[in-house]
Formats: C-alpha cells, sequence, structure tokens
C-alpha cells in the first residue's frame, strides 16, 4: 500500500488524497499585493458552483488539485474516474468560457464572484475544446436536462480553462461562518480530541432518523463522527441551508454525544451525480481527515436516475485500500412500528407493511401543507424548526 494510500496509524491521522494536503490560499501578509495585481488584470466572472469549487481547490478540499483541471486530466477523469497520474479521482472541477482573447493560455485573470468582487487569481496554462454530451454522459449517466447536473454542464460555455489558482479572500459564510473550517482545522481539531478514527457523513438534507440511526451505528466503531452538509448551491427545491442548520442544532444539543461530534459546513455544490459523487464525497472527506465515509441509499442521487445501491456497488470497482477511506455501507433504514424501533432489512424480521419511511420530497409536501412529520420519521424539536421554516414561507 502506498504512502498517499496508507491506513492512519495510531500515532498519525490519515493522509490526504495524493499525499499532500494542498494550499492555495494567498498569507494575510501578501494579500495587498496580490489585490493590486488582480485589480489590473482581466475579470472573470464565476457562478456560486465555480466560487464552490474555487474555495474547495484553495483550502485542500480537492487535494491533490491546485487549480482548475486540464485538458489531461479532464478526460481521464470521464474515461477513468482516475487524474491522469491514476490517482483515483471521480469527477471534474472545470471552468469554462468562450474563446477570447482574455482566456488565451500564458494569461492570468482575477476571478470574481457574482457581485464583481475578487477573490482570487488563475494562470491559464491551456485552453480547450470539449463535448458536453459526453460529459453529461460519462459523469451523470444521463444526458437528459432534467437532471440538474446535465443542466448544469449544458449552461456552460464551449471551452475549457486549467490551471492553478490562488485565493485572495475568502467568501463569507454569514450565520454559518463559526461552522467553516478548512480541512487543516478539522484535522487539528480531531488530533485536539484524540480522535484516531473519524466517520464522516454528507447531507443536503435535514437529518432525519433514518439518517441518525446510521450515525449512531458508525459512532460504535469509530471515535468521532464529522457532521459535514452541504452549504453551496443546490436544487431549488432542496430544504434552503439555514433551515438545515437549525434541524442539525437542535437534535444534536438533544440527542448526541457532544464530544463526539463535530458540525462542520462544506462549502461544496451539490452535483447529484449519485455513484461517482459517492466516490468523490469519500474523498472529500478524507482530505478533512475522516478514516471512513457514510454511503447510504441512493447516495447524492436525483429522481431514479440511480439504482437504490448503485453508489455503495461503484466503490468496488477500486482495489481494498485504493481510495485511502472505509466506505460504510448501509441498508435503507426505516422505523419499524413492530420492533418499535429503527432498523434496516438486515435487523428486522416484519414485513413492509410495518415499516414507516418518508422521502424527502414526502416530507416537503407535508410541510407545505401545515402538516408536522411523524415522530416516527424525525425528532419533534427538528419537526418543530422545519413546520415554523414552512409557515414563515408562506
Amino acid at each position: 500500500m502506498s504512502e498517499q494510500n496508507a491506513a492512519p496509524s495510531l500515532n498519525r491521522p490519515i493522509p490526504p488524497h495524493g499525499g499532500k494536503l494542498i494550499n492555495r490560499e494567498v498569507p494575510e501578509n501578501e494579500k495587498a499585493n496580490w489585490l493590486a495585481e488582480a485589480e489590473s488584470l482581466p475579470k472573470f466572472r464565476l457562478n456560486d458552483w465555480e466560487v464552490s469549487d474555487l474555495l474547495m481547490i484553495a483550502n485542500g478540499a480537492f487535494s491533490p488539485l491546485e487549480g482548475f483541471m486540464g485538458q489531461a486530466d479532464f478526460q481521464s477523469v470521464l474515461d477513468s474516474m482516475r487524474l491522469a497520474n491514476g490517482l483515483p479521482w471521480s469527477m471534474p472541477i472545470v471552468l469554462s468560457t468562450d474563446e477570447t482573447s482574455e482566456t488565451e493560455p500564458g494569461k492570468r485573470i482575477a476571478l470574481t464572484n457574482s457581485d464583481g468582487e475578487i477573490l482570487g487569481i488563475m494562470e491559464i496554462a491551456e485552453r480547450y475544446r470539449y463535448d458536453k454530451r459526453e460529459f453529461a454522459e460519462k459523469v451523470f449517466k444521463t444526458t437528459e436536462e432534467a437532471h440538474p447536473g446535465v443542466a448544469a454542464v449544458y449552461r456552460m460555455q464551449d471551452w475549457l480553462i486549467g490551471g492553478p489558482i490562488w485565493l485572495i479572500s475568502r467568501p463569507s459564510f454569514g450565520q454559518f461562518e463559526s461552522y467553516y473550517l478548512p480541512p487543516a482545522e478539522t484535522r487539528a481539531l480531531f488530533q485536539q480530541k484524540g480522535w484516531r478514527t473519524v466517520v464522516g457523513f454528507q447531507t443536503r438534507n435535514p437529518i432525519h432518523r433514518a439518517h441518525e440511526y446510521l450515525q449512531k451505528c458508525a459512532l460504535e466503531i469509530v471515535d468521532g463522527l464529522l457532521i459535514h452538509p452541504i452549504v453551496g448551491e443546490t436544487k431549488s427545491d432542496d430544504i434552503p441551508a439555514d433551515v438545515r442548520m437549525r434541524c442539525y442544532e437542535v437534535l444534536l444539543e438533544n440527542y448526541y454525544p457532544k464530544d463526539r461530534v463535530a458540525l462542520v459546513i462544506n462549502p461544496a455544490a451539490m452535483r447529484y451525480g449519485g455513484p461517482r459523487e459517492a466516490i468523490f464525497h469519500a474523498i472529500v472527506r478524507k482530505n478533512y481527515g475522516c478514516t471512513h465515509f457514510i454511503v447510504g441509499r441512493d447516495h447524492a442521487g436525483v429522481g431514479s436516475y440511480y439504482g437504490t445501491y448503485e453508489a455503495q456497488e461503484i466503490f468496488d470497482e477500486f482495489e481494498p485500500g485504493e481510495l485511502g477511506i472505509t466506505p460504510l455501507k448501509f441498508e435503507h433504514a426505516f422505523y419499524c412500528t413492530e420492533c418499535g424501533n429503527m432498523a434496516t432489512s438486515k435487523t428486522c424480521p416484519h414485513d413492509k407493511s410495518s415499516h414507516v419511511f418518508l422521502s424527502g420530497t414526502k416530507v416537503r409536501e407535508m410541510l407545505s401543507r401545515g402538516e408536522r412529520p411523524p415522530a416516527e420519521f424525525t425528532r419533534p424539536e427538528v419537526a418543530e424548526v422545519l413546520v415554523e421554516a414552512y409557515a414563515q414561507k408562506k
């Protein structure tokens, strides 16, 4: 087993993907000079998804990437779920442009947010054409524009630019600011807490009883739990990040051991890439210092584009230990009225008529009608937050 994929010893944390935690953030004492340069450069406006990617590259969450992908890495990821050097990597991290003289190779551009505020600088190493339908088909397994990830690809421009980036000004997270920690700091937090093994949990929805069950099962075998909700761009009908965060807060306050759980925001955008995104989520959590990662039913899925456990099965396409993080594959969890508790098909002998399961879509429909989700689905404190939030929307 190579150093970059080695399991953590009892005395040191898990190595980041590729063996080195990347840091592309400009030091505080150099920011004025970098900002002055950026002011003189052509301005390139990023959308919210691209701003998230910029930050995740800069803070090391996307290690070993040091910038947006060039053509060799991009094509290799499409074809084999690996970077050009052979390292496992499942999602393209790219920046699109038109054929303008300002994005010719060798030039530097200032990267801004949608308000025109300067975030960083990119040195363009290459510009190349790509096939949007090939991108969609290989990454999302469909070319249908109804898929939100495919729709995002189709909105991209016709060229991609690759090259290193430097982050000058980090985006603010407002009310979530205290929950933002880059990978170097989560790693330090885990060491401070004495956690040698940490399980990461990916979520874009309020945590319900099934999630709680999976997390607590995982906590039986590791030292700590990182609840790592996405606060970047999601679908318009997903529950807003501020509501989800309040749900996490009330749940952790009442039902979790405080010394064994960390709540940290994940600034990434949601791609809805199903199986490939499950691999991507695991690699990112490895960079944050997790040794294990929970993969549940239809992880990162949307609609009916992916099989129920396809996101678990894709991990078997890599050699044992190659990803450097251990996936914990869980069955579909539900509340059984006969058992009187949460269970899965592995532990419950009763008929499906005794199983209570509500999808996120059904819960959103209930909330829109002013109905409270049942206790079998979510804790009453969480239900209260959700009901209140939906009442304020009306």
